[in-house]
């Protein structure tokens, strides 16, 4: 009996930590809201629906289970919005055989940072923001990452795709102390979605800390004939990649009190951003999202589209769907994979994802895309 009250209590005190957060940080906001009749914040706009009517805001849409009040971006020295189509692209040079060199530069760094409205977490950070910048390069490229440790624990960067042993940044291969420098050096493949990790141990605090981030390696079309259109539509920079509405989720969750049980999750670390400002996107462009799963401590995570379904490319190493015409793909901690899918046929609206895991939706992972005719 005792065993059941205290499994109870644990659940109970995980949907009520934004709540209690809130109340300690905000609740006079909170009063305030309730007493002027507010029920949410409306994002971009909600858009208009048929015979004139608005629609309900959208915090609303699960019961008001959303967090109030606003994440000082500034401060954390990131913004979520900003991250879903801010790549790292490195400092770009020619070797001696005429092939590109593409440098990047990743530091440790301890900080605090805010996750949710007045809630904080201890994290161990890449260039001090939690994921870590999303590098982006192109197939074939030589890759030289500089790392430098300025943290308090040691730490490397394990980075998943094709390279020799003593760059795999795992312990025996080299971990770099506090105010230590490594420089990893590898050929950028396979192509696809991607990821890169701390791989110091205890593995699952190291991961959990921030210790992530996403790195894609975008297909040369002049290695796949048979597909070159589709791949000149993924490689940055090209024309046929400008006409892509591209986003990086790097879906993840925070233990804030350290008892291997999450209390937050989200994508991009910020509860409910997508929510409070849900995504513009153009109705006649297609759109590309490159999902990353890094939750620790829960096995599965999910990505659900509401009224639309994607194609899927799991791990993103191959130019044609994995799955077709699906509305929900599941992920095992660093899974990964690209969506594609458009809303071309869709009136302009609001529409909803999230995981389906209904704890992780009313913990923070949920979100809206607003589909618009054009963005001025």
């Amino acid at each position: 009996m005792n065993e059941t009250k205290l499994w109870l209590r644990k659940k109970i005190d995980r949907r009520l930590l934004l709540a209690g957060g809130l109340a300690a940080a905000g609740g006079t906001a909170i009063a305030a809201g309730t007493a002027r009749g507010e029920t949410g914040h409306t994002g971009h706009g909600a858009a208009v629906a048929p015979g004139g009517q608005e629609p309900p805001a959208h915090n609303a849409a699960h019961g008001a289970m959303i967090t109030v009040g606003e994440v000082d971006d500034a401060r954390n020295g990131f913004d979520p919005e900003l991250l879903l189509s801010e790549w790292e692209t490195g400092t770009v040079s020619t070797l001696p055989d005429g092939r590109t060199l593409r440098t990047f530069e990743l530091t440790a760094e301890d900080k605090e940072i805010e996750i949710a409205p007045g809630i904080f977490f201890p994290a161990w950070t890449y260039n001090g923001r939690v994921p870590g910048p999303a590098l982006r390069a192109t197939e074939g490229e030589r890759l030289r990452v500089v790392f430098k440790n300025g943290g308090s624990h040691p730490h490397s960067i394990h980075f998943h795709g094709i390279h020799a042993a003593r760059m795999d940044g795992v312990p025996g291969a080299g971990l770099i102390g506090p105010g230590e420098e490594f420089v990893y050096e590898f050929d950028a493949r396979p192509f696809g979605c991607h990821l890169y990790h701390c791989h110091a141990l205890p593995l699952k605090r190291h991961i959990h800390k921030g210790m992530y981030g996403a790195f894609v390696i975008d297909p040369d079309p002049a290695r796949h004939p048979d597909y070159e259109a589709v791949a000149r539509s993924r490689l940055l920079g090209s024309p046929e990649n400008a006409g892509w509405q591209e986003f990086v989720m790097v879906m993840n969750a925070f233990d804030t009190n350290f008892d291997n049980e999450n209390e937050v999750y989200a994508a991009n670390s910020i509860a409910h951003a997508y929510a409070k400002k849900p995504i513009r996107v153009v109705k006649d462009k297609p759109i590309r999202v490159y999902l990353i799963n890094v939750v620790e401590f829960d096995p599965i995570n999910s990505f659900h589209l509401h009224g639309n379904f994607f194609d899927y490319y799991n791990q993103g190493t191959t130019l044609t769907p994995t799955l077709r015409t699906v509305d929900l793909i599941t992920q095992c901690q660093a899974e990964r994979g690209i969506l594609e899918f458009s809303f071309k046929e869709h009136e302009p609206g609001l529409y909803m994802f999230h995981a389906h895991q209904s704890e992780f939706t009313e913990l923070g992972w949920v979100g809206m895309f607003d589909v618009v005719e054009a963005i001025s």
